[in-house]
């Protein structure tokens, strides 16, 4: 219920990725995430699947790029525009619709400043790209400036800077360099044996929370990871808490559906672990690399 003479505050958020029919990758896991957070989600599909890739070879719909362009154009002019509160987006179908994405983008921030940008840059694996280059190098080029916050796997991190990241530190340097402000890199080095991470790089900050890894890992682990960690934020969340909290409950659900032998997320099953999730997780300060010292400095030059 809105109270007479008070203004309802921004908190929908546009997600623009793929959709499948079956399973939890894409907007059918961030767009659960954030409306079960409570956030209403404008979703735009870039292509459309009956699952996801790595379970076969299926058919594949992506909308033509004039049509693309259009739709976010009506999206740019809609009259519910103060509406939206952040944008996420994920994978997109084909290099085309990068531009239709970075002008959303840059309309939402010019009606709402405070919009938050997430950019998901779903391009590849430790297998490589799995994109085409230029799409690739269209999101490095274009949608990453654009962004407050990047959510790239290591090995998509390695590709945007073109660096080789074999530890935490050439990882905190890479996020570090990278355009946006704020990194969340994902399946980033780990402190403890066995264990995968989640690494946080800000202009001040460096922070890793890490669980133990789970083998052969159902899709959408990036997918769920940005959009929780956005509605952390959203819910006014300081980084270190909206880390951890992140981490929990993407490490519960994975935990819970591997045990339970799912080939997909089981987002609905577990959907109280987005909200209150239970899992340890570790969570570290590491040293900064601004705060490194130099060593002409450590020798009193």
């Amino acid at each position: 219920m809105i109270i007479q003479g008070e203004t309802a505050a921004p908190r929908a958020v546009i997600v623009v990725s793929s959709h499948v029919a079956r399973g939890s990758v894409g907007n059918r896991a961030a767009v659960f995430a954030l409306e079960t957070l409570g956030h209403p989600v404008w979703a735009v599909p870039t292509v459309m699947l009956p699952w996801h890739p790595g379970h076969g070879r299926a058919t594949r719909i992506v909308p033509p790029t004039d049509q693309f362009a259009a739709f976010m154009a009506d999206l740019e002019r809609a009259p519910w525009l103060g509406e939206v509160t952040a944008v996420l987006s994920g994978y997109l179908g084909e290099a085309g619709q990068v531009e239709a994405v970075a002008s959303l983008v840059e309309t939402v921030k010019a009606r709402n400043p405070q919009a938050l940008y997430i950019c998901d840059p779903v391009i590849g694996d430790k297998g490589g790209l799995y994109v085409a280059e230029a799409l690739a190098s269209g999101i490095r080029d274009r949608l990453l400036p654009l962004a407050d916050i990047a959510t790239p796997n290591r090995y998509e991190l390695e590709w945007l800077t073109g660096t080789t990241l074999d530890d935490m530190r050439t990882t905190m340097a890479a996020a570090l360099a990278a355009p946006p402000p704020t990194m969340l890199v994902t399946s980033a080095p780990a402190m403890m044996a066995g264990g995968t991470g989640n690494l946080l790089v800000t202009e001040t900050q460096a922070l890793l929370a890490e669980h133990r890894t789970v083998e052969r890992p159902p899709n959408g682990l990036g997918d769920l990871s940005a959009a929780v960690f956005l509605a952390r934020l959203l819910a006014g969340q300081p980084a270190a808490k909206a880390l951890q909290s992140t981490t929990a409950s993407v490490y519960e659900i994975l935990a819970r559906t591997s045990k339970r032998g799912g080939d997909e997320l089981q987002l609905e099953t577990d959907a109280q672990s987005l909200s209150h999730p239970m899992a340890q997780v570790e969570l570290r300060t590491l040293i900064h690399p601004s705060r490194r010292r130099k060593p002409d400095q450590d020798s009193g030059a």
